[in-house]
């Protein structure tokens, strides 16, 4: 159904007129249910892991080698040959003569930029500009524990990391590691150490954008039109937005909240398969695990 039926529907059943236009309404009480209808669809987003709102997010590293000029006590790297493909504060420097942890403050100029920390040496050599925050898609309501993996290298990312995981790996004695880990901090995809060769990143995420519209292409995250639709079943919404009008009305909300739940229920049974359990022992693995390798040692 699109927004306007709907709409008609919830004021068909609740005994109220049917509108003809919804989304440039002027008439209080189907603005009401306009803005509940979008309350319902929002907050069924947290409400179960929907396949139908699960997407996979990938993107390269980005790292950009250069020679520059260092100068010990100063932040500003000159000499270098481009600058276009650095940025302020996503990208992290590496390299002899510029501390841990180093970000780019700003790019002044094609052949300059400046660092958060000053240099602690005084020389012309090879600095490594390596991008570590990354911004999450667009749509991005949350992500999918243990989805994260470095395509390139066949890895799983290892996190994500806490503030205190975090601040030991960047300030610690013993600080980087073959495994690349990461951290969603704010709003930003950070990765740790800083990559030296580029890799293909991706993991899953639960999409905030629940609505359609009419093109088929374009993907919204609540109604805006007429003939927008949603991505969950109308009898869910329905059911929802009855329950959410008596709920702000006062009224009694007993029998609606069970058709409701009864409703929600059968969406989440419905939205995606399960595997079959069996009370048996379970079969061996059929990827390599610690259950593949003797106790012993090998024989020779």
């Amino acid at each position: 159904m699109t927004l306007v039926q709907l709409v008609q529907a919830v004021c068909g059943e609740l005994g109220l007129t049917q509108p003809n236009a919804v989304a440039g309404s002027t008439d209080p009480q189907i603005l009401q249910i306009y803005a509940l209808l979008n309350k319902v669809g929002n907050n069924l987003i947290t409400e179960y892991e929907w396949q139908r709102l699960v997407k996979e997010y990938r993107f390269n590293t980005s790292i950009v080698t250069q020679t520059g000029s260092l100068t010990s006590g100063s932040a500003v790297i000159t000499g270098l040959s481009d600058t276009s493909g650095i940025a302020a504060g996503t990208f992290m420097a590496t390299g002899d003569g510029v501390p841990s942890d180093c970000y780019v403050l700003s790019v002044d100029s094609a052949t300059q930029v400046t660092l958060d920390q000053p240099a602690t040496d005084t020389l012309t050599g090879e600095v490594v500009f390596t991008q570590t925050k990354y911004a999450l898609p667009a749509d991005w309501n949350r992500q999918i524990d243990r989805s994260n993996w470095d395509k390139t290298n066949h890895w799983e990312l290892i996190g994500p990391k806490s503030s205190q995981e975090w601040q030991y790996l960047k300030g610690g004695i013993v600080a980087t590691g073959p495994r690349m880990r990461y951290r969603i901090f704010g709003n930003k995809f950070q990765i740790w150490p800083p990559a030296t060769t580029q890799s293909r990143l991706g993991f899953e995420y639960v999409s905030k954008s629940w609505v359609v519209a009419a093109d088929g292409l374009t993907y919204k995250t609540q109604f805006s039109a007429d003939d927008d639709t949603a991505l969950f079943r109308d009898r869910l919404l329905i059911t929802g937005t009855k329950y959410e009008f008596f709920m702000i009305k006062g009224f009694d909300v007993t029998m609606l909240s069970r058709d409701y739940e009864i409703e929600l229920e059968k969406e989440k049974s419905s939205d995606h398969g399960a595997p079959t359990l069996s009370l048996q022992p379970p079969r061996a693995q059929m990827f390599i695990s610690p259950g593949s390798i003797p106790d012993g040692n090998f024989p020779n």
